[in-house]
């Protein structure tokens, strides 16, 4: 009875240990794109993170073997919460090709991805990429994911509308124009940055500019 007793404390240690290890990771991310955002990537270091989290050096190695791979992680559920809230976006918005165009292209504006520390970590990203080809095969996978997404439905719409468009060219245009709004926020440091709500302005705008038969410019 007691040895039962025993080995059933410890399955549930084990257990919960298991459940606290992505909760801890999680919070390591978060600490790193915090640290990321106030000090740039190349000052970055596991002493800084560790005192962000409130915990010890020796946790942040235990979860990521190195700093290159807790960056890593970092860059990956960026990207993955970024993927997760356009097609939630876009899947909410029903069956009109338009409607979830739209949907998809400002969800990037919201408030749970457009904030200036994550503006700012991917940034710090981006400008590592041609350094270190590694960043950009994390996002290779979520970045052509998003691109077939948005040129489908500019195919759906410009057929709709007769408008003799090339869809993968309007694709490019409004995931450019979607880029530059990011980084004119995450650079920081200068008067004139877009707020969530004026880059959503922006891109009602443009949808309206190239798709005048389905968007309604604003006011």
């Amino acid at each position: 009875m007691l040895h039962r007793m025993a080995s059933a404390r410890q399955s549930d240690s084990t257990r919960q240990r298991k459940a606290a290890r992505p909760v801890r990771r999680q919070q390591l991310i978060e600490s790193t794109i915090a640290v990321l955002a106030r000090k740039g990537y190349a000052a970055v270091t596991v002493a800084d993170v560790a005192k962000e989290a409130g915990l010890s050096a020796g946790i942040v190695i235990f979860h990521f073997n190195s700093k290159e791979e807790l960056l890593g992680a970092v860059l990956e559920a960026l990207a993955a919460e970024y993927r997760n809230h356009w097609e939630a976006s876009m899947k909410a918005a029903g069956p009109s090709a338009a409607a979830r165009l739209q949907a998809m292209l400002l969800s990037d504006f919201d408030t749970e991805i457009y904030t200036r520390e994550k503006l700012a970590a991917w940034v710090a990203f981006w400008g590592e990429i041609q350094g270190r080809p590694f960043y950009d095969q994390i996002c290779a996978g979520f970045d052509a994911e998003r691109q077939a997404a948005t040129e489908a439905l500019c195919s759906q719409i410009i057929a709709e509308g007769h408008y003799g468009l090339d869809p993968q060219l309007i694709m490019r245009g409004l995931e450019s124009l979607g880029d530059g709004l990011w980084i004119s926020l995450g650079g920081g440091g200068y008067k004139g940055q877009v707020s969530g709500t004026q880059a959503k302005q922006v891109m009602a705008a443009a949808l309206a500019a190239f798709f005048p038969k389905h968007y309604v410019r604003p006011a």
